[in-house]
């Protein structure tokens, strides 16, 4: 089973961006040498007292400087609030300092209206989907330097390596942006820890709306990846307990509490108690925001929810307090999986 790694660069409580971006890093760096297939990083803003992750671009480069081997992305750059040419640009660019191993990953999402207002972004676009199609379009237009000839952008040329372009992706967490995935012949990523009520109906929306070819960069048949919420640890009980930061910050964000994801001991005393243990086998159609377990109970829920959606490949995404926890995390889940180490 192909693995990876999706980094949201929290701020360690006490901590600054400096050291979110240090760890992330580290982070990378571990992933490369256990056998992680690529290691993408986040776009969020307006919270960068607890998430420094507000600029793949920016931080992508610095991590093709301290990786060798493993695949770059981004999980997703937000292509509502940019130029696509400019993103093209940014992509060409990040694919001449890490040749053939960077991974576009292009999404979409809305801030605080005081965030969109900042980043000069309409909130309100009268076809959103079309638009994000167009812009998705251009983007790879510009990758692959696919303009028809006689086409006012066929003789703009972006920064490239001599290698393989950067690979796009689709990522979303609703069936509208399965079936653009489709429709495009492009490679899709669904965020499961976002929505995963809509996992299985999204992936489904992809394959029925699959057309190979359209665009280059396209695939020849459907190329699925899963993002899920998932912690290791040596047992079951103590993975749910490192679980219990994701699940209070949950409950927080549902409040519209915010700031740095809260300690273990304080997450259980917020939640009345430890989660329980996600459960070895889970019932048909059950899909939790979060699971947890030792590398051999992860390693069997991975298999039942990649095999219940066809899945190529997961990315694990997490929500944990310390740094160190987080990396033993990934180390025993690359030893439950079976990841061969570089």
């Amino acid at each position: 089973m192909d693995l990876s790694v999706v980094d949201l660069s929290p701020v360690p409580d006490g901590g600054t961006a400096t050291d979110a971006y240090a760890n992330t890093v580290e982070a990378a760096q571990q992933a490369e040498r256990l056998g992680y297939e690529r290691f993408w990083v986040a776009e969020h803003h307006g919270m960068g007292d607890t998430l420094a992750g507000t600029t793949p671009e920016v931080l992508l480069g610095h991590l093709a400087a301290e990786t060798e081997s493993i695949r770059l992305g981004s999980g997703a750059v937000l292509l509502n609030h940019y130029s696509p040419f400019k993103v093209a640009e940014q992509f060409g660019a990040l694919d001449a300092l890490a040749p053939g191993r960077v991974d576009a990953g292009l999404g979409r999402a809305n801030g605080s209206p005081e965030v969109d207002r900042a980043l000069g972004t309409e909130r309100h676009v009268r076809n959103p989907d079309e638009d994000h199609r167009e812009k998705i379009e251009a983007v790879v237009n510009h990758l692959y330097d696919d303009y028809p000839e006689g086409h006012a952008y066929a003789d703009i040329e972006i920064p490239r390596s001599a290698g393989e372009p950067p690979v796009p992706w689709v990522l979303g967490s609703s069936p509208s942006s399965a079936e653009i995935a489709g429709k495009l012949g492009l490679r899709y990523c669904f965020a499961a820890f976002i929505r995963p009520q809509f996992a299985a109906h999204a992936i489904e929306t992809y394959r029925e709306h699959f057309r190979p070819g359209p665009l280059a960069g396209s695939v020849d048949e459907p190329e699925v990846m899963v993002a899920l919420n998932a912690v290791c640890a040596e047992s079951d009980e103590d993975a749910a307990r490192l679980r219990a930061t994701a699940e209070a910050s949950f409950q927080r964000m549902k409040r519209g509490v915010t700031g740095t994801a809260p300690a273990v001991e304080e997450a259980i005393d917020e939640l009345g108690g430890v989660p329980e243990p996600t459960p070895e086998t889970l019932d048909s159609g059950e899909w939790p925001r979060a699971i947890s377990g030792s590398p051999e109970t992860l390693n069997g829920l991975f298999e039942q929810l990649s095999d219940r959606v066809g899945a190529d490949e997961l990315m694990v995404q997490h929500v944990v307090a310390d740094h160190d926890d987080a990396l033993r995390s990934h180390e025993l889940i690359a030893d439950g999986v079976g990841l061969s180490p570089r």
